[in-house]
């Protein structure tokens, strides 16, 4: 597999909270699909690869790596998020995920909750394949009613 040297948007238009340049959203995915080359998928021979936008408009990716120990694997939204958080990065500005198949790859339940961590309800999930991007949709529309951050007491006293 080789990273498609075109970026094509096959999606329609969206008006978003978050406004996302066509140039911001082709780095994410060119870094999303680089990562994927990079999924150690054995098992599932399903490689995804996965990028997310920091507050400081920084990009950083994951792959997905799979363990024989099925539940020990690692999504590829997962290492993104860690190499943000790594990189010091603290809020999600946007996330692309980018998977082969004829249906759109979502992030997985337990993703779209560590998402919610980092990401407001409006921040846009994009969906991308190798040929581009295929669809967006608003965290708040992948996890509706969530539990985040912000229902937690903004000080937790440990006496």
């Amino acid at each position: 597999m080789s990273v498609p040297e075109r970026y094509v948007e096959q999606t329609g238009t969206y008006d978003w909270p978050v406004a996302l340049s066509v140039g911001v959203r082709e780095s994410l995915w060119r870094a999303a699909a680089q990562a994927q080359l990079n999924a150690y998928a054995p098992y599932s021979r399903f490689w995804v690869g996965a990028a997310v936008l920091d507050e400081h408009g920084r990009i950083h990716a994951g792959c997905n790596v799979e363990n024989a120990a099925y539940p020990q694997g690692v999504c590829a939204e997962a290492g993104a998020l860690s190499a943000m958080a790594l990189a010091g990065g603290r809020r999600l500005q946007a996330v692309l995920v980018l998977g082969d198949g004829d249906a759109w790859v979502t992030p997985c339940g337990g993703c779209r909750q560590k998402i919610r961590e980092f990401a407001s309800p409006q921040v846009p999930v994009l969906l991308a394949n190798r040929q581009g991007l295929r669809g967006m949709l608003t965290l708040e529309a992948l996890l509706p009613h969530s539990f985040g951050p912000d229902h937690l007491p903004s000080v937790i006293s440990t006496s």
